[in-house]
């Protein structure tokens, strides 16, 4: 008789936690699940897929205006309510997939909010379970900032739920959410104002492509206010809102629909028990972890949002595998955080992999840096005003390709495969012997020859 319910119990059905039981049960382990709210989590739930989804059809409008030049007449309207129920329906489809999938491994699942007792110790409402491993997966939560008015606002949670497409919207914040919504809330016809603190939006990202967006986003008619604040909310007698922003000193006011903080993301350890059962969490509520994402008591582990690494589903998963093959697998795994490749899904999307220009001039004793722009072909027959960014970051010593960045359609699906080449550290002569497949895009990042010195 074992003196545990489960070998592991994992608190959280995102996409780490249910990769983790998954691969766990495989090994034979007795495994738990408990979900607070819906199987998938943010990514399937409220994030990455509903997001995508609502790109696609933001990026219509353009299709449709481009089209006329290709010969096509198109007559369309579009229809909120008709778009949301289809996404719904999708959303239902795929977490009803997540519940097979923990079946069909052997895992049990719990549906209710899970906090932890003692270090072994589960409990769901009013009910125990003990374990000798715990994970922990329960992701990030939006943030919102303390003004006057903020509960007037939206976060991207409530914004897959709108009955209405609103007509005037105010991001606030220009990460990769608020540039991402914006193109959505744009693309479908809303008038939209990005509102961003910093000097620039996309912190974090390579200057050349934060400089690029904003140009573009810019030329598709954003209003996109750098160095700007948000002080105050009102909500109006006919639901309207007015919001008041300053830039640069000067105050003004937003006649609006909606205001949507995009304002960064936390991790979801509130009310957990987590520091009562001796983890170390850190002062933005992350659980702090080695290597093989285990926490400071050894029996419990921590992948995905919750321990603000690197904050995206595929490295969700990998570390939940991580975890997984680690404890039940007979060999330890740990996993890599270098050169991740990351897309934004704004209009026109990013795509970049590895180091920025900054970073690896800071890194390496010498950078070269190729960069080109263009006008894509599908846009010379209609005469759209916009433009591509390709880049590479060379560590000039190596000639090793560190870092790879792109600006314009189909960028994450192109990066993908540059990312293969980067991770595998392949050099700049080696990205040049390879043959260009004419005419795309992609073949930019086999062509480059202009370099130029890296900036300081």
């Amino acid at each position: 008789m074992t003196q545990f319910d489960y070998d592991l119990f994992v608190i959280g059905a995102g996409s780490g936690g249910v990769r983790a039981a998954r691969v766990a049960a495989g090994f034979g382990a007795r495994v738990a699940v408990a979900e607070a709210d819906r199987p998938g989590g943010t990514c399937v739930i409220r994030g990455c897929v509903p997001k995508k989804l609502l790109v696609y059809a933001a990026h219509f409008r353009e299709d449709l205006d481009d089209a006329a030049a290709y010969g096509w007449t198109t007559d369309a309207t579009f229809s909120w309510p008709t778009l949301i129920a289809n996404k719904d329906r999708e959303i239902a489809r795929l977490e009803d997939i997540y519940r097979t999938l923990l079946k069909s491994a052997g895992a049990s699942l719990y549906e209710g909010r899970a906090t932890l007792v003692d270090p072994h110790t589960v409990e769901i409402a009013a009910r125990r379970y003990t374990a000798r491993h715990v994970l922990v997966a329960t992701g990030g939560r939006p943030v919102r900032p303390e003004i006057p008015g903020a509960e007037f606002a939206i976060t991207s949670d409530e914004a897959f739920q709108l009955a209405e497409l609103p007509r005037r919207v105010l991001i606030v914040g220009g990460g990769y959410v608020g540039v991402e919504f914006g193109g959505i809330f744009h693309g479908l016809g809303a008038e939209v104002t990005i509102a961003y603190r910093g000097e620039q939006i996309l912190r974090g990202f390579d200057d050349d492509v934060r400089h690029h967006l904003h140009d573009e986003l810019v030329r598709k008619g954003f209003d996109v206010r750098l160095q700007c604040d948000l002080r105050t909310i009102e909500r109006r007698g006919d639901g309207s809102l007015a919001a008041t922003i300053v830039t640069a000193g000067a105050p003004q006011q937003l006649e609006l629909d909606a205001v949507m903080f995009a304002t960064g993301r936390q991790p979801d350890t509130a009310g957990l028990g987590l520091e009562a059962s001796g983890v170390r969490i850190d002062a933005n509520g992350a659980v702090i972890v080695d290597e093989y994402s285990r926490s400071s008591v050894p029996n419990i582990h921590a992948v995905g949002d919750v321990t603000n690494r690197v904050a995206l589903t595929p490295v969700a998963i990998r570390e939940g595998a991580a975890v997984a093959t680690t404890l039940f697998g007979g060999r330890p795994v740990a996993m890599d955080h270098r050169d991740v490749p990351h897309a934004v899904f704004s209009q026109p999307p990013v795509g970049t992999v590895g180091l920025s220009e900054a970073e690896a001039s800071t890194a390496y004793a010498a950078v070269d840096v190729y960069t080109a722009t263009f006008r894509p072909l599908k846009y010379t027959l209609s005469g759209r005003n916009e433009r591509t960014l390709v880049k590479l970051v060379v560590d000039a010593a190596s000639q090793r390709v560190v870092g790879a960045h792109m600006v314009g359609p189909d960028a994450p699906e192109i990066i993908q495969g540059i990312a293969i080449a980067v991770k595998a550290g392949l050099t700049k002569e080696q990205f040049d012997a390879t043959v260009a497949v004419h005419p795309t895009a992609a073949e930019e990042f086999v062509t480059l020859r202009d370099k130029r010195a890296a900036r300081r």
